[in-house]
């Protein structure tokens, strides 16, 4: 059995005070020619929420070492990010185990990270679990404390409101869920017109538009906060072939307002990992395939630019072509990011990005075809400025 390290977590709110100046940090400032590794930190694949409860027990295929059921909660499946300004972050797990059946004893939770890239690790403070304690979801959940599961909701990305709270894009619906910043619904689930996932056709009866996983895998917030940016990871029956559907939602009024972009795949077999602002017309986008390890060829991120109703997008890096001069992490030159999958993107500052990829704790298999993927968290500095609006820096 693979090792499990447990770290300290706070289940309260993550409105908590943490001390971190001097560890938590990153290299930034740096003038490069071509993108280049900046940093590299590490969650290990066994790392569990201490004192939480059992989990993976309908976990099935290969474990990759580890035995189910877990007898805490893995920190895992990171599937968006949020900055807090500090040297911590807000990191969404999505919803387990891989599907709605097999995921119903995973609690849903953001996690509250911050990574040290001068020791190469990443520090667990403190995190929250998702729940709706108001009865806002009108349909029967898992439990009945009405702690949200992996199979009541698949969050897949996430932003923070001037107001603190949390909107976050989820693909069982596709739904857009409000949380505040203890993680209780606000809202009841918001649904998009015309897009139905074969969990919610499940429940309702209603005609799938939609492939199981291809909801909101990415959620972009406008600079003033007024408006919400959704990209769906996969093409809606009847559209073009790896055209994707970017929709605006108006957070005051709490609906969308009709206006929608496209986004056009590479290829059609390919899915977005995430999508955030750079400012009021652009967008960091990546773009993947489904390999890991040998069979990982694209893995990249477009900035992706509104043009009348398409987003026009340029190759910003390839992550599998990444310059490593310094053997950054202890890699060679050229520094690759072969997982699976990959959804976080997160700007640092003007010239400066962080990615995180999602290690599908415990399948997949990315560094090696025998061992379960840690959580790896790199930042690269980029040879030009994003020129990236500030009210989306903190």
């Amino acid at each position: 059995m693979r090792k499990i390290v447990r770290l300290l977590a706070g289940t309260g709110v993550l409105a908590l005070t943490v001390s971190l100046a001097g560890t938590a940090s990153y290299a930034g400032g740096h003038r490069v020619t071509t993108p280049t590794l900046t940093g590299w930190a590490a969650l290990p694949a066994g790392t569990f929420v201490p004192g939480s409860e059992q989990s993976g027990a309908l976990a099935t295929g290969n474990l990759n070492g580890f035995t189910v059921p877990f007898a805490d909660q893995p920190i895992q499946g990171f599937s968006g990010i949020v900055d807090n300004g500090d040297g911590t972050f807000d990191v969404l797990s999505d919803n387990g185990y891989g599907n709605q059946a097999n995921s119903g004893d995973f609690l849903l939770r953001i996690q509250r990270l911050a990574p040290v890239f001068r020791t190469k690790q990443v520090d667990v403070v403190g995190g929250i679990n998702l729940t709706d304690p108001d009865g806002l979801i009108p349909w029967t959940l898992t439990r009945t404390d009405r702690v949200l599961t992996g199979a009541d909701f698949d969050p897949e990305s996430i932003v923070r409101a001037a107001d603190n709270s949390y909107w976050i894009g989820d693909e069982f619906g596709p739904y857009l869920l409000h949380f505040d910043r203890a993680g209780r619904l606000l809202d009841a689930p918001v649904a998009l017109d015309g897009v139905v996932a074969p969990e919610t056709a499940a429940r309702t009866g209603v005609t799938a538009t939609a492939r199981s996983s291809k909801g909101y895998e990415g959620l972009a917030q406008s600079p003033d906060g007024r408006y919400l940016y959704g990209l769906l990871e996969g093409t809606v029956t009847g559209d073009p072939a790896g055209e994707l559907r970017l929709n605006e939602f108006d957070v005051r009024a709490k609906k969308y307002t009709g206006k929608r972009w496209t986004y056009q795949l590479d290829n059609p077999d390919l899915a977005i990992g995430d999508a955030i602002s750079v400012d009021r017309n652009r967008f960091l986008i990546i773009e993947r395939d489904g390999g890991q390890g040998a069979t990982a060829v694209v893995k990249k991120i477009y900035l992706a630019e509104k043009r009348g109703t398409k987003l026009q997008k340029t190759l910003l890096v390839d992550l599998m072509n990444v310059a490593n001069p310094r053997r950054v992490g202890g890699f060679g030159p050229t520094f690759t990011f072969p997982f699976q999958t990959i959804e976080d993107v997160v700007i640092l500052d003007d010239r400066t990005i962080a990615v995180l990829n999602d290690n599908n704790f415990p399948f997949s298999t990315g560094r090696s075809a025998t061992a379960a993927d840690n959580n790896e968290w790199i930042t690269i500095a980029l040879p030009k400025p994003l020129n990236v609006d500030k009210r989306l820096l903190k």
